[in-house]
């Protein structure tokens, strides 16, 4: 079950370029960062290391589903149309 779920996380199509990848880990890996400073409410905390942690990792995998629903990968069913 939990093999499943990881091997669905690791597959799918890259859909960004290298530089991408790196500012999504590079922002990441920063909001991450700045949950280590405390603050009054922890669940700030919290929120700042999880959001970082999924950015950061959405730029080690190479893929993104938002981009990908924005930009759609036919043409056909995207959600933003590039002229």
């Amino acid at each position: 079950m939990i093999s499943a779920r990881t091997g669905s996380l690791m597959n799918g199509e890259p859909n960004l370029s290298t530089p991408e990848r790196g500012a999504y880990m590079l922002a990441g890996l920063g909001l991450a960062a700045a949950a280590a400073k405390p603050r009054p409410n922890p669940l700030l905390n919290i929120l700042a290391l999880l959001g970082g942690s999924y950015l950061a990792w959405r730029g080690y995998v190479g893929n993104c589903p938002v981009k990908a629903a924005l930009t759609g990968s036919h043409g056909r069913d995207r959600i933003a149309h590039h002229s």
